[in-house]
């Protein structure tokens, strides 16, 4: 059969199909080894698990705390932070976050490395801007901008004179008697809570890949999510004094490296950037915040236009396009190809190849226009479908490879091995002075008891991890039986929805985390808890919507999208409320309409007695 030759999606240039699905297919197969996702456990891996330490706040000694309070939170970043805002405006006095960290802020806590910001427009990322009667300096926001915002939450909500820092929870266990749950932390803690709320957040496990040789290098090394500026000099936005006489190899090339690479090359006397897979980078456009913009802006003005952008990324029909920018134009084409109501799939599939194609074609001829060198550019130009990967804009990345002190080293299969000089590539040693692994996170995919890292024990003792072994079992993603007064906030794989601007999914759990309990406490109810009924419904609900993403996500690129390349083992039981993505507005009006019945559908309730 001949190559079937069509136009791409704008009509103007024939494409042979078959060569385009054949070079992505060969790409992937280059990337999808054995061992490709292996990773360090950094908790007990004694090379590495210095690694986790906190460089930015030193560890203070205290005595170890015991006492009651209302409600304990794990994790102090976004998500934390906005349960705990909703859960203060719903009475509760005692609200104590803890957190590894040595303050608030989650991944903004961490993520310090220079160049380091949002990749979602800071008017919808950061959230409570309106409570906080606060604009962001830019359209896209540097991280200690962020951190600041999230710090000024912490503030406004009293969250901060109660909470643990660097803090680790060890174990958490429902005391039937009590009607508590009880806390145990690395530090010796022991407090008792009538509410616990896991918030671990989607980017907290740092993910160090597992090369061999990597604990004879010589040299320095750290993550970037624990940037050593003792190491580097400087700071987020300033130059890094100390490496203009040192040679540094940087691994990654996502979201991470993009924003790293940039001042690393300036600084460096030289860089190696080992690349693995290249990201399709988009143009990011960022700008000041024009300071007129406030007077456009009436109350209620975040929360729609987070609506805006959701409903642009669902395919939903909108006026204006409020954010306009690579979100909205690139992601939400390739996630919703025009449909013909007389068309058949086939037709409705070729189209989704079509757009799909002239985008990348648009991220590859951007990499041809910005980078001078050739053989550079091929090897940055990213051969597979927009969706493989999440996606990444930058304005400085693809220009810092027209630097001669910049050398990208080009690995599908990754590193061979470290030896005490350096990294190893086809043969070849790169001799380095220091190695900065910006291997970003684990996926959002990780199972719920490996995030929040710490044993959770439920009635009958039994564990959240044992009852989630074959996947999620909850009501609304949020609550599960046999862990009674106990709140999940929402998050992928947790049966809930995914959204590309995480902070609205958390606000929306945090709205129904604090009114649900503001609602308890009205009612006088002391423990509530999911029934069968309920919790089996829901599951049966997000099963018959799950769509098995293998036939499409086996050909992509490996990555935390896809499995790293094995989409088969995902199951449906993680799925999301609705097809593909979620159902966001229908499941925010299912939250909200069950709020405002005030007759806990679907909970088995236990009225406060009159001594407690």
């Amino acid at each position: 059969m001949p190559p079937t030759v069509s136009s791409a999606g704008n009509g103007s240039v024939s494409v042979d199909w078959e060569e385009v699905r054949a070079k992505y297919l060969s790409e992937r197969d280059k990337r999808l080894l054995p061992g490709r996702a292996d990773i360090r456990d950094l908790r007990a891996d004694t090379d590495f698990a210095r690694y986790r330490d906190d460089p930015f706040t030193p560890v203070v000694e205290r005595p170890p705390v015991a006492d009651e309070v209302d409600v304990v939170i794990v994790g102090g970043g976004m998500a934390g932070l906005v349960a705990g805002a909703h859960l203060r405006n719903a009475g509760l006095e005692r609200i104590r976050i803890i957190d590894q960290a040595g303050g608030v802020g989650g991944t903004w806590y961490w993520n310090r490395y220079p160049g380091v910001m949002c990749d979602v427009e800071s008017y919808i990322y950061i959230p409570m801007l309106e409570e906080l009667g606060y604009l962001p300096a830019r359209r896209y926001a540097f991280g200690e901008e962020i951190l600041r915002c999230l710090e000024m939450i912490a503030e406004r909500y009293d969250l901060v004179d109660d909470a643990l820092f660097h803090t680790g929870v060890t174990r958490a266990q429902w005391k039937e008697d009590a009607a508590r749950w009880l806390i145990t932390t690395d530090r010796g803690d022991q407090v008792s809570c009538r509410y616990y709320v896991l918030a671990p957040g989607i980017l907290s496990l740092m993910k160090l890949p597992a090369i061999a040789g990597m604990e004879d290098f010589g040299g320095r090394s750290f993550h970037a999510a624990r940037w050593d500026y003792g190491y580097t000099g400087g700071g987020p936005h300033e130059p890094l004094t100390e490496l203009a006489d040192k040679v540094v190899a940087f691994v990654g090339t996502g979201a991470t490296g993009i924003q790293c690479v940039p001042p690393l090359a300036q600084a460096a006397e030289h860089l190696y950037v080992f690349q693995r897979t290249p990201s399709a980078v988009g143009e990011r456009g960022n700008r000041l915040t024009d300071p007129d913009f406030a007077t456009t802006l009436a109350p209620g003005w975040q929360s729609a236009r987070m609506d805006n952008f959701q409903a642009i990324i669902l395919g939903r029909s909108v006026e204006v396009d409020e954010v306009d920018d690579g979100w909205t134009h690139h992601w939400a084409a390739v996630h919703n190809p025009p449909r013909s109501k007389d068309g058949t799939i086939a037709d409705y599939q070729r189209r989704a190849e079509e757009i799909d194609y002239d985008i990348m074609e648009l991220h590859r001829r951007r990499v041809e226009q910005l980078v001078d060198d050739p053989a550079t550019a091929e090897m940055l130009k990213p051969y597979y479908r927009y969706l493989c990967k999440r996606p990444c804009f930058h304005d400085e990345y693809l220009l810092a490879f027209n630097n001669p002190k910049v050398t990208l080293v080009d690995c599908p299969g990754g590193i061979e091995r470290i030896t005490e000089k350096g990294p190893v590539v086809g043969g070849r040693p790169y001799e380095v002075d220091c190695i900065i692994y910006g291997t970003g996170f684990e996926p959002e995919l990780t199972p719920l008891s490996r995030k929040v890292g710490h044993e959770i024990v439920g009635r009958h003792g039994i564990t959240l991890a044992q009852k989630w072994e074959e996947g999620a079992a909850t009501l609304f993603g949020i609550m599960s039986r046999g862990f009674p007064n106990m709140f999940i906030m929402p998050a992928p794989a947790q049966q809930a929805v995914v959204t590309v601007n995480y902070t609205q999914l958390a606000v929306l759990g945090a709205e129904f985390v604090g009114r649900t309990v503001g609602l308890l406490e009205d009612k006088g109810i002391e423990v509530f808890e999911v029934s069968a009924e309920a919790e089996d419904a829901w599951t049966q609900k997000i099963m018959d919507s799950w769509v098995d993403p293998s036939g499409v996500m086996s050909a992509c690129t490996p990555s935390r999208l896809n499995n790293e390349g094995h989409p088969e083992a995902i199951t449906g039981r993680n799925g999301n409320y609705g097809r593909g993505m979620g159902d966001w507005f229908g499941y925010r009006t299912l939250l909200e309409q069950w709020i405002e019945a005030g007759r806990f559908a679907g909970l088995e309730l236990q009225v406060r007695s009159p001594a407690s």
